[in-house]
């Protein structure tokens, strides 16, 4: 069974895989022993991963995620950027076109696109947001075919619901990134739910 996240030896970080305990995934040999034709003769794969090392080495704990978007984009000469937010986030995608426009090509499509009613799904008056209201479904979908259609050459996700950035994720054919993922609780930062004790350790029950 593959238990990384409990692994205290790190043996992969450390290059040593002596040390690797019985659990490590580095022991499946048929994933691992060609794994770098993967990378190496898919150039896609190849690009990405390289712009993407040197993107991370440059930037270590200097460039913001904005900032390191911009350089993997600019290495990777990617011309023609897609911004799928949600609508809930538009003054930040407004923000963040802004500043990408001066680099980039930008197309931005937010998730209401298409005004289809969520009762077309089958939510009921109960389930929505404020019963009685008309409500448009989030349209990942319509954001993904839209970006292929311009044939961007990255999409970038702005707060798409979960669920949501799935079908996105799994319909757009340009290569996607995350600038920020939506947490309304926690002020669009996830990982606060790990480091605040009181959710982490009250809410989720954990001593």
């Amino acid at each position: 069974m593959m238990m990384c996240a409990n692994c205290g030896v790190n043996a992969c970080f450390y290059g040593d895989k002596s040390k690797a305990p019985s659990t490590c995934p580095m022991k499946d040999q048929e994933i691992f022993d060609h794994l770098m034709d993967d990378y190496l003769s898919n150039e896609t794969n190849r690009k990405i991963a390289y712009n993407s090392a040197k993107t991370g080495g440059l930037g270590f704990e200097k460039w913001t995620r904005l900032e390191e978007i911009i350089d993997f984009a600019e290495r990777s000469q990617y011309k023609k950027l897609g911004l799928a937010f949600c609508i809930a986030l538009k003054k930040e995608a407004r923000a963040t076109v802004k500043i990408l426009q001066k680099m980039f090509t930008v197309y931005s499509v937010n998730c209401k696109t298409g005004a289809f009613s969520k009762e077309m799904l089958g939510i009921t008056e109960n389930e929505k947001f404020r019963p009685g209201h008309i409500e448009s479904m989030c349209n990942p979908l319509a954001q993904a075919k839209l970006f292929n259609k311009v044939q961007t050459d990255l999409n970038i996700m702005l707060g798409l619901c979960v669920g949501h950035d799935t079908l996105f994720i799994k319909h757009s054919e340009a290569p996607i990134t995350v600038f920020a993922d939506k947490d309304r609780v926690l002020a669009h930062n996830p990982l606060g739910v790990i480091y605040c004790d009181y959710f982490y350790g009250k809410r989720f029950n954990n001593t």
